[in-house]
């Protein structure tokens, strides 16, 4: 029986892929000998290694520097800048920030948004980690379908979100209503969700807004999936042997999970920690796509005060300065995580 037209075009094409990858790697290989040749000549061994080894990273490094360095730069660039003007004043507009009472506020809804979804985020994230990790069946079930919120547009399940929060039709207010309670202007109520739940004995400007509130509790569901897979990976490394042999000797769940688990997955707690942080302070489609149209002081981060300074206002300098700051408030907060929480760090 011979073979199909169609199977024999497939193998054609994958010998001449094989032998193109052959020939490609044998003229590469040849290539870096002749190099090597040269430098050997030429150079010491030290000199010739680093020479090769800075052609070998000069992709990496013209990658890094085009759409990492330069843009830095640029950055600091325009906050010493009066765009408009074009006219160097200094540290002007650093000095504009500091005395600027609405930059202080985004910092506060920063600070109150990391505060708030860092912790909650990891604990619910490392509960039900432990929870699929003793599931014996539909484990991977399970885990995709907590994944699923992380890898779907954060724009997509906002526009939901914000249809179940609606104030005058919303889900949310249809369900209150039913079971007589009074409904909530959930995405533009400004005061403090504390002052809510107190009836007023906390003054309405304490802790975070209902508004923010709705928009932590939304990033807390949508990036869970994150950590709870970092945490299944993290339990899967711990020995089974360490568990069941603090479990012969009679020790309890609890105390396996606080004398065993949390000291083997430090580093995990510390890695997400870190990248928690730096993502709340980064925390830009969130807010966007729920406060949007409802824009408020007391749900505009920094990201989004950034975006009204650059885009809206046309404030380049000032919005460059501004973001000049959160890079350097990002960098001291990844160096206090490092210093304070590395060293409690448990390896191995």
């Amino acid at each position: 029986m011979g073979i199909p037209f169609n199977a024999l075009i497939i193998l054609t094409v994958i010998a001449v892929l094989v032998a193109a990858h052959r020939i490609m790697a044998i003229a590469l290989d040849r290539v870096l000998s002749f190099i090597d040749n040269v430098f050997d000549a030429i150079r010491g061994r030290r000199s010739r290694d680093a020479v090769i080894a800075g052609v070998l990273l000069s992709p990496t490094l013209l990658i890094l520097g085009v759409f990492g360095i330069y843009p830095l730069g640029y950055a600091v660039y325009l906050s010493l800048r009066n765009v408009r003007d074009d006219v160097f004043i200094g540290a002007a507009n650093y000095a504009r920030a500091w005395h600027d009472p609405e930059f202080w506020r985004s910092l506060t809804v920063t600070i109150y948004y990391a505060l708030g979804t860092i912790p909650l985020t990891m604990l619910f994230s490392f509960i039900v980690a432990m929870m699929l990790f003793r599931l014996g069946r539909g484990r991977g079930l399970f885990r995709t379908l907590y994944f699923l919120p992380y890898v779907t547009s954060v724009v997509a399940v906002a526009t939901v979100w914000r249809i179940l929060l609606r104030t005058q039709s919303g889900f949310i207010n249809s369900l209150l209503i039913s079971i007589g309670l009074s409904p909530q202007a959930w995405l533009t109520e400004p005061r403090g969700v504390l002052h809510l739940l107190t009836g007023g004995y906390v003054p309405p400007t304490v802790g975070p807004s209902l508004a923010l509130s709705c928009v932590i509790v939304f990033d807390i569901w949508h990036a869970s999936g994150f950590m709870i897979v970092i945490f299944l990976a993290g339990l899967t490394a711990i020995p089974r042997e360490l568990e069941e042999a603090a479990i012969i000797d009679g020790a309890s769940r609890w105390q396996v999970t606080r004398s065993i688990i949390f000291p083997l997955l430090s580093p995990t707690f510390f890695f997400l920690s870190v990248v928690g942080a730096i993502k709340a302070f980064q925390s830009f489609n969130s807010f966007y796509a729920l406060t949007n149209t409802a824009r408020s002081e007391d749900t505009q981060n920094l990201v989004v005060y950034i975006f009204a300074q650059l885009y809206e206002m046309n404030n380049y300098g000032y919005g460059a300065a501004i973001a000049v700051l959160m890079c350097i408030g990002i960098v001291a907060l990844t160096l206090i995580q490092w210093r304070l929480i590395g060293r409690r760090v448990h390896y191995g």
